[in-house]
């Protein structure tokens, strides 16, 4: 009897085990990838990055190509900064550094990002091209999160629900494995040519396979973000900010880890607020590489979520009282800082005349954050493609090559920065492929007039083409499309998609041909999430607000 005892308890207290496991599953999908990157990823005490040490002398004479240092922000919304006139200046929240970009070179005044959202506005960046062209049509997500996503976001008062794949998602690869195929050519890889030493430092979202890191991409040394906390958060030298009404920051924080690798090597623990250590290391590089031409890839965090401030700026900016904006504007004063430092460092090496600077975001602000200001005076945030999504400050500086004050109408986008870099380096542009982008060059020094072409966006099912001033927005969910005349309505208040169907005809043709030359995405999207182009996430929806889905 006893024996028939045994295994009924045993099984007894498996079933007991199961059921609370299944109870808890969200729970426990909520924090699965923190306690999985803890098992697969210790991380070690801070120690010194061993960066590559240039040679004692120049290693060219006055033909040395320029310096390049491109200094990406996560997140960064339109009104962040001073540059265009906005920002939080009344607020003890200039951003100095960022503007002199501009008043000592160009201010792009229809600067757009490659996408509304991170991998694939970067995939632009580095590769020149639009990114369907090579299937990074979207970013990359965990399946955890598309587990849990719908939960976390339920509330009463949202009108519209997350829509997940659950079969896709459970067949998706790892998040580590999608990313931008390695055959794309990077700028790091045509500076080769030219001899530059490429340095990436910070967020990359382009794959984290050894063979989609930097280091495979053409970038001889990378110090990586491993994951997404400024500073641990007990640490007694940060300041959090919780949104508890957001879905991504509740997953972020049980998930997110202190912690970087230098090519591909061990985790170890940045030694301060990750902001300034990422600045202190470009500042080292600097240093260390003054002899040789180089090229810096600054890809900052902040001012992405979760929302954490160094004690030290929070602390000046005590005479403002919304906790949460506190800690969003000394994230900009740290980011500021940076740059700042940045430039510091290029003068003090004596390489400021032969140094091209840009500086920009890789999206708009989101409005997860609930904060209703940072993409003003634009309607719509990151993951729309209404202006507040993928207008963004685009600022840059070439001494004795960029007239100082220069502010440049045309639009411009990611896709542009290849072209004009490599040019400004001397370096040929792969035949073998289309580059999308355009040299800026010729324009900026006054020797031709840009002519107007279509800009696309694409997220699946939304998507987006700018042409000439006018704009198609359309999407399936909900079914609808926008079209707005930007010479006259910048903000994108009123839609014309009812009185002029010519030129809806016109925008949808150029539409088609765009999309007839894109190949498949490499992984399918399997979740929708519903974003209002005018409310922050934490106001109440109402059934007269518009809407759209972002597509992952």
């Amino acid at each position: 009897m006893k024996r028939v005892k045994i295994p009924l308890y045993i099984f007894s207290s498996l079933l007991f085990i199961a059921a609370i496991a299944y109870y808890n599953r969200l729970l426990i999908l909520r924090y699965s990838l923190g306690w999985i990157t803890d098992i697969r990823h210790p991380r070690e005490a801070n120690h010194p990055v061993p960066w590559n040490q240039g040679p004692d002398k120049q290693t060219s004479g006055k033909d040395r190509p320029p310096n390049i240092i491109l200094i990406m922000a996560d997140d960064l919304g339109f009104n962040d900064v001073t540059s265009y006139g906005g920002g939080y200046a009344e607020l003890g929240v200039p951003t100095p550094n960022i503007d002199s970009i501009a008043e000592q070179g160009v201010r792009f005044d229809s600067g757009y990002s490659g996408s509304a959202v991170c991998t694939v506005s970067r995939a632009a960046l580095l590769t020149g091209r639009y990114p369907s062209r090579f299937g990074v049509e979207f970013t990359p997500t965990p399946g955890a999160l598309a587990r849990v996503g719908a939960d976390l976001y339920d509330a009463p008062d949202r009108l519209h629900p997350v829509i997940i794949d659950k079969e896709k998602a459970e067949k998706s690869k790892s998040f580590n494995e999608l990313g931008m195929p390695t055959s794309e050519v990077t700028i790091a890889e045509i500076l080769k040519s030219q001899g530059y030493h490429s340095v990436h430092i910070g967020k990359w979202h382009l794959g984290s396979t050894e063979e989609m890191r930097p280091n495979k991409q053409g970038f001889d040394e990378s110090l990586f973000m491993e994951s997404g906390l400024y500073l641990p958060t007990e640490d007694p030298n940060v300041v959090n900010s919780r949104q508890e009404f957001d879905p991504i920051d509740k997953f972020l924080w049980p998930n997110m880890r202190f912690g970087v690798s230098y090519n591909g090597g061990k985790w170890f623990e940045p030694s301060k607020y990750l902001t300034d250590y990422f600045t202190e290391e470009a500042v080292k590089v600097i240093e260390t590489n003054k002899n040789r031409p180089f090229f810096l890839f600054l890809a900052h965090w902040a001012v992405h979520t979760p929302l954490q401030a160094s004690k030290e700026d929070y602390d000046a900016l005590s005479h403002i009282p919304d906790h949460r904006k506190r800690v969003y504007l000394s994230m900009i004063r740290s980011l500021d800082r940076s740059v700042g430092k940045v430039l510091k460092a290029v003068k003090e090496q004596g390489l400021e005349e032969n140094t091209i600077l840009i500086f920009t975001s890789d999206n708009g602000a989101p409005n997860y954050i609930g904060l209703s200001d940072v993409n003003r005076p634009y309607r719509g945030w990151k993951l729309t493609f209404f202006q507040g999504g993928i207008r963004v400050p685009y600022l840059a500086k070439w001494p004795g090559k960029i007239k100082p004050g220069t502010k440049y109408d045309q639009p411009i986008t990611n896709i542009d920065i290849l072209p004009t870099l490599a040019d400004a380096a001397g370096a040929k542009l792969p035949e073998d492929r289309k580059i999308d982008g355009v040299n800026l060059l010729p324009y900026l020094k006054g020797r031709e007039i840009q002519k107007q072409r279509p800009l696309f966006w694409s997220d699946g099912h939304y998507q987006t083409v700018q042409y000439k001033g006018w704009k198609l927005i359309q999407t399936s969910r909900p079914n609808k499309k926008w079209l707005f005349d930007l010479n006259v309505d910048p903000t994108e208040k009123n839609n014309l998609i009812a009185k002029h169907p010519e030129k809806q005809k016109e925008l949808e043709s150029l539409l088609t041909n765009y999309n007839q030359q894109m190949v498949p995405p490499l992984w399918p999207s399997f979740i929708e999430f519903p974003v209002s182009i005018d409310k922050t996430l934490d106001q109440k929806q109402e059934e007269e607000d518009e809407y759209t889905y972002w597509v992952n």
